[in-house]
């Protein structure tokens, strides 16, 4: 394993502490870590930074644009990596999302879900993906109306580019714990109905850096950690 560069150098101590929380939150409502992966989320950081997380054995990333996914895997060529798209996606970056990423967690329409199938089977590829539910009552956040998720289930039944894997949500951004968790819950309830419906949806992804531990107390399988792992974000214009 190559060592970590200088310049990262804070990054191998970030993601020992983050295991260390994982654990620690995932015994505390006993549960294995096992069940919990953990998505280092790249956002707003160079390849250099992508290159050092994966020296210390990451290989999937989370990135809100597309447009970032297109430029790192173009300077990161030939390296064995898995791009995942958590941020809003609209329908025109299909393509480049059918190219160049291994997953989509932020699937909230039947619209985005044909873009992608004509995009996939053009490439011959089929990705995982997950439904991105707005839990949270903030107009700012975004996903499918909780009501209309066994309409959008039953729809992805067609279209075999997509393997349908679970559900994703952001909660709302606030002090209150128990409204925090209370977006988590609603997910893993949602998950539990559809479930009843024959959707096997094995993964929930929810949770970030500020409030994973909420989200693995209440059932979560995925977490998405940016901060944590990298440091404070880099601003973008």
């Amino acid at each position: 394993m190559n060592s970590v560069p200088d310049d990262y150098s804070h990054l191998a101590a970030n993601w020992a502490a983050v295991r260390e929380r994982v654990d620690a939150a995932c015994h505390a409502v006993g549960r294995d870590p096992s069940e919990v992966s953990i998505l280092p989320v790249s956002k707003t950081f160079g390849p250099e930074a992508v290159r050092a997380a994966m020296s210390l054995g990451m290989k999937r990333f989370g990135e809100n644009k597309v447009q970032e996914i297109r430029s790192k895997a173009e300077a990161l060529a030939g390296c064995d990596i898995e791009w995942v798209v958590i941020g809003h996606l609209q329908t025109n970056k299909a393509r480049d999302v059918a190219r160049l990423a291994s997953e989509v967690q932020s699937l909230d329409r039947l619209e985005l879900a044909e873009a992608l199938h004509r995009r996939l089977q053009h490439e011959g590829r089929r990705i995982d993906v997950l439904v991105e539910v707005k839990t949270s009552p903030e107009e700012s956040k975004q996903g499918l109306p909780p009501a209309q998720l066994p309409g959008l289930l039953d729809a992805l039944r067609g279209f075999d580019t997509l393997r349908v894997r679970g559900l994703m949500t952001m909660a709302v951004q606030s002090e209150d714990p128990g409204a925090v968790r209370s977006c988590f819950r609603q997910l893993r309830l949602l998950r539990d109905e559809a479930r009843q419906q024959g959707h096997d949806l094995p993964r929930l992804s929810m949770g970030m850096s500020g409030d994973f531990g909420l989200a693995i107390a209440e059932g979560a399988t995925d977490i998405r950690i940016g901060t944590a792992i990298f440091g404070v974000r880099l601003k973008t214009s």
